[in-house]
């Protein structure tokens, strides 16, 4: 009976999938790498709302399902997931599941297939390795943005890369989950450009020459981290990283509040240091022309009234000696034949 059961599900699964590849538009999220560890998440939400019709969960090694979701019917597992495999369900199209009990049989690539009404399927690829991603998120950035909360920000994937750039992708890395997971991609299709996103709050702008910016709106706590955009050249794949450190509302004011405090203090500590400098400049200056004076004696002022004085007594003592001396006057003497041919 068990048998039949897993066959019927087994069909259910295929004719849902055969059934919405054929009338419905299917859309397939960028690849996502997980580490492997007890409990870890492999991440299928869909970004669109609709209504979920049917969960799907493959590994590529495996020729039967890992687990199956149905709302109505309920859940179905294959035998060596029976009881580690569980289905989060934190929103209405959440199908990503958590595994527990894990070993070295869990590492490869799963596929989950999300069936919804009336946008169609939507599916993710996920690799779930042995070997830290977590040593990709030791290395330092190479850019640093902060921002406060429920704020905006444009993250601009800037590079300079070796080759022609056909492919842009952002992912965000987890530390503590030793994950990733791509945001947005930009791909180049002949002359044309495909963009993706798979986030509400973001916006992704790609212009012909692949130059990718990423616009976040309404920033929140969990927005903070560690970016990554990942450039595919005819050359290789190049990587630049971003950390973005969040702030709350209250915290960024403060900080506003004593960097005005400081920039104001240290205005005020340059003029009274001007002041000082201008008044030392001028006392030395003084101090000079004193010390000049004093050295060349010729160079200081008379006083005005002392040549007053002089000249005064100067005057008055010719004065007097002009009483005692004798005064000679200088007459014409008129000739008298002048007077003796008038008589004639």
């Amino acid at each position: 009976m068990e048998a039949v059961q897993k066959d019927y599900w087994y069909f259910l699964v295929l004719m849902m999938q055969l059934c919405f590849l054929k009338g419905s538009v299917q859309m397939k999220a960028p690849e996502s790498k997980v580490i492997l560890k007890d409990g870890m998440i492999l991440d299928c939400l869909c970004p669109w709302t609709g209504q979920l019709i049917m969960v799907s969960w493959t590994k590529k090694s495996l020729s039967k399902p890992v687990a199956v979701y149905h709302p109505q019917y309920g859940t179905n597992f294959e035998s060596s997931y029976e009881g580690r495999v569980e289905f989060l369900k934190t929103t209405e199209m959440d199908g990503s599941i958590s595994i527990m009990n894990v070993t070295d049989d869990d590492i490869g690539q799963y596929h989950c297939s999300l069936q919804t009404y009336p946008q169609g399927s939507w599916t993710k690829d996920t690799f779930v390795e042995r070997e830290a991603i977590t040593a990709t998120f030791s290395i330092q950035p190479d850019t640093k943005l902060v921002v406060t909360e429920n704020d905006n920000l444009t993250i601009i994937c800037d590079h300079v890369h070796n080759g022609e750039v056909y492919q842009v992708s952002i992912e965000k890395l987890d530390a503590e989950l030793g994950s990733s997971n791509i945001i947005a991609t930009c791909q180049m299709l002949g002359h044309d450009v495909e963009l993706s996103e798979f986030n509400s709050r973001a916006r992704l702008n790609c212009s012909d020459a692949m130059e990718v910016s990423l616009h976040l709106t309404n920033i929140i706590k969990e927005d903070g981290g560690l970016y990554r955009c990942n450039f595919s050249t005819d050359a290789g794949v190049q990587s630049t990283t971003i950390l973005l450190t969040t702030l709350p509302a209250q915290d960024f004011r403060g900080l506003h509040h004593m960097l005005y405090v400081y920039i104001g203090g240290g205005l005020v500590g340059v003029a009274l240091l001007m002041i000082l400098l201008l008044t030392w400049l001028n006392r030395m200056k003084r101090k000079r022309e004193e010390y000049r004076i004093k050295l060349h004696p010729a160079k200081r002022q008379r006083n005005p009234y002392d040549h007053g004085g002089v000249y005064d007594r100067m005057k008055k003592g010719t004065r007097i000696g002009a009483k005692d001396k004798d005064i000679y006057v200088n007459f014409q003497i008129v000739r008298a034949h002048g007077r003796q041919k008038q008589r004639r």
